[in-house]
């Protein structure tokens, strides 16, 4: 019988403790190696990538251009590249410490480089479709974008870039651009340019139902636009005392405020073309023209309108020496400040009052409308109102006394000279003469 002959043992009988935690410690030293190894492979989210490195690294201005480029928006970056230029070459031009030097470079503005991005890359894009109502909805987002003084020219840029392009420059977003620029234009003072885009605005928009943004048809804001605008253009001639011209304009900017159908503009193309009427003497036309005032006024329900108006016809009344009637509508302009609480028109109406009065030698008359315009002065707390009050009141008091001086001193009758008599005698304290 075979018997199984079993070997001694030699070595040790549980294996060596620190070598096995020796090998398990390199093994897991490695396999974190490992795992280390694949993440840089692999890209993992706990790497910061070139570009993210870059979004720190680079201005916002080298930021937004790559991204369009990267994007495919070459004319885009174009455009934008070139409107950075024009800013620094603008306030490079500037006088040192002007506004335009403190202001900050439009390259480190960054919501202002992400606005033109975002809509210049969607024009780009609606260009390439051929959907040029979209470009120029686009291009008008900007220029309301850049509507602050600061930011016109940005914002006349962007205007023109709608209305002077082939395609799309008869859209509706083209026409509203065409007012908006009109606008711009106007607050600069460049009036022609004004002109010029209000008139083709009310050209284009003659004959379409076209809205702005705020739901107000286009023609009509065109028609306010070019009222303002030949306002403002009648402003040179008046001051040159050029009537004729100034009335030509004037007329031409009344004719568009009442196809505004606003009365309230309507009411101020009146108003001027009778106040013109009242400077080169016309007085019977001026006072039309403030009879058209009161009824627009009567419309409205607009007291002070109503009062400009009744005060401005009392002055073209007075100017043909019709003192009576002058008086009644002052009068009336009394009543319609008083009972509408038009306090500082309540105050104007006393004192053209106190004026009339104290033109014809009625001072006592014109001394109580001086003091009733004094004390509705101190209750608005109008310095200078009533100061002027105090020296009205005090100039025909003054008159009032020497006038009864002098008529007892030329009447030369005996109750005249007992008040003279008593009047040196009193030291000529006592108030025989007030």
């Amino acid at each position: 019988m075979n018997a199984t002959v079993t070997q001694p043992q030699t070595g040790p009988f549980l294996p060596e403790i620190t070598t096995k935690s020796n090998k398990r410690r390199k093994s897991t030293q490695y396999s974190r190696m490992k795992q280390e190894k694949e993440s840089l492979r692999t890209g993992s989210s706990q790497i910061i990538s070139k570009g993210e490195i870059s979004q720190f690294r680079n201005s916002p201005k080298q930021n937004i251009c790559v991204e369009l480029l990267r994007e495919g928006y070459h004319r885009s970056f174009s455009e934008l590249f070139f409107l950075l230029g024009a800013d620094r070459d603008r306030r490079a031009a500037a006088e040192p410490g002007s506004n335009l030097r403190l202001q900050t470079p439009l390259d480190q503005q960054l919501d202002k480089l992400e606005t033109m991005k975002r809509h210049l890359s969607r024009a780009e894009e609606a260009e390439r479709t051929g959907s040029w109502m979209v470009v120029c909805d686009q291009r008008l987002l900007l220029g309301w974008y850049f509507s602050a003084p600061k930011d016109l020219w940005l914002s006349l840029h962007f205007y023109h870039s709608c209305t002077d392009r082939e395609q799309g420059s008869h859209s509706r977003p083209a026409t509203e651009a065409r007012v908006c620029m009109a606008e711009a234009y106007l607050k600069l003072g460049e009036l022609e340019q004004a002109r010029q885009q209000a008139e083709l605005c009310v050209k284009q928009a003659e004959d379409s139902s076209w809205v702005d943004s705020d739901g107000r048809p286009l023609r009509l804001r065109a028609r306010e636009a070019l009222w303002r605008i030949y306002s403002r253009l009648a402003d040179a001639p008046l001051e040159a005392a050029d009537y004729d011209q100034a009335l030509k304009l004037l007329y031409k900017g009344y004719n568009m405020a009442t196809e505004s159908e606003d009365k309230q503009i309507e009411w101020e193309g009146a108003y001027r073309l009778g106040l013109t009427y009242q400077s080169a003497g016309d007085n019977d036309t001026a006072k039309q023209f403030f009879t058209t005032c009161m009824e627009i006024s009567g419309t409205l329900q607009d007291a002070d309108k109503l009062g400009k108006s009744y005060k401005a016809m009392a002055k073209s009344i007075e100017s043909e020496g019709n003192i009576q009637d002058t008086l009644e509508c002052l009068e009336k302009l009394a009543d319609i400040s008083r009972c509408n609480g038009l306090q500082h028109n309540l105050v104007d109406a006393f004192l053209c009052l106190g004026n009339i009065y104290h033109t014809t030698s009625q001072y006592t008359r014109a001394c109580e409308y001086f003091l009733q315009g004094y004390e509705v002065a101190c209750e608005l707390g109008d310095v200078a109102l009533l100061q002027k009050a105090q020296v009205l009141a005090a100039n025909a008091r003054a008159h009032s006394l020497i006038w009864k001086f002098s008529a007892d001193v030329e009447s030369a009758s005996p109750a005249a000279l007992r008040r003279l008599i008593a009047w040196k005698e009193s030291g000529r304290h006592q108030g025989l003469y007030r």
